[in-house]
């Protein structure tokens, strides 16, 4: 039988985490992509080695080929800039809807039927945009700003009543 697969593209801070959590709640084989040679390898290392300790048997594994995705039955989207002293809203998103649109076209040649979890912000924008792009039904590409901000809301309230 053949196990689910999750690629997270986005080796940075969130996609990195996104893995691990993936890897750690047993979603399925995972696969770190990223433009940067050599980070998502050697991130993908690094969390490969608790696998042991921790009794996972998923593989990790990073990759800067969009092909080592293939048959993904997820793909979160975390790549694009952060938001740099000074840039605009629509800076951002005009950097960000170029990444997102094409992170979403090369995915897709290999995972044509795969749920979309966009995590890029400005996340509204970048969520229309790889649904645009992907030409998926709509209950198959999602944002996830509303898990981050009632997170943030629970842990905000809960730091202020002890």
């Amino acid at each position: 039988m053949r196990r689910s697969k999750v690629t997270v593209i986005g080796a940075g801070n969130v996609g990195a985490t996104a893995a691990h959590w993936a890897a750690i709640e047993g979603l399925g084989d995972v696969v770190l992509l990223d433009v940067l040679e050599g980070i998502p390898q050697g991130k993908a290392l690094d969390q490969s080695q608790f696998r042991p300790i921790s009794g996972i048997s998923c593989s990790i594994i990073g990759t800067n080929d969009y092909k080592d995705t293939a048959d993904s039955d997820v793909i979160i989207i975390t790549s694009g800039i952060a938001r740099k002293p000074g840039m605009s809203r629509d800076d951002l998103l005009a950097t960000n809807v170029k990444i997102v649109k094409e992170v979403t076209e090369k995915a897709l040649e290999y995972s044509k039927d795969a749920y979309l979890v966009v995590v890029t912000n400005p996340i509204d924008a970048m969520v229309y945009t790889s649904y645009k792009v992907s030409g998926l039904p709509k209950n198959k590409v999602i944002g996830m700003a509303g898990v981050l901000d009632s997170a943030r809301y629970r842990s905000f309230l809960a730091d202020a009543i002890g």
